[in-house]
């Protein structure tokens, strides 16, 4: 029997020894292998393609600024030089925000931060941006 698909504004973020919460957006999900073509000799005409390295995407974390810097003083950290990898999770939740899909990423580290652009006629929340490099991405089973 089909099932509906889950939709994308229930999820959850976990990074050990982090307790951020509300973030408004979560992208960068993803993975490539590079295609790696080369020729054999006694084949003039044709390419044979083999994978190469694999790459993942950068994951976007964006989330309205409260009281907790937690995750900007993670970045601090790298920009005086120390950097604490760490592991984490970004968790699809169901409509009753049961915990549905996971995907879990390993040795990150923040690579960009933004913070929110301010505008004296707005109304919006104050949005902060942080980038996380990590070094493999996997949907748990």
């Amino acid at each position: 029997m089909p099932q509906d698909p889950y939709a994308n504004f229930r999820f959850l973020v976990e990074i050990e020894g982090m307790t951020q919460a509300g973030f408004t957006e979560c992208s960068g999900l993803g993975a490539s292998v590079d295609v790696i073509t080369y020729r054999e000799g006694g084949e003039p005409r044709t390419v044979r393609k083999l994978p190469g390295l694999v790459r993942y995407s950068n994951i976007v974390l964006r989330w309205g600024i409260t009281d907790s810097d937690e995750l900007y003083q993670w970045f601090r950290g790298v920009v005086a030089g120390t950097i604490q990898r760490k592991n984490g999770s970004i968790i699809l939740l169901d409509q009753d925000g049961t915990p549905k899909v996971r995907w879990n990423f390993v040795r990150a580290w923040p690579a960009r931060w933004e913070g929110p652009a301010l505008a004296g006629e707005g109304a919006q929340a104050a949005i902060e941006t942080l980038e996380i490099a990590h070094e493999g991405i996997e949907r748990a089973p």
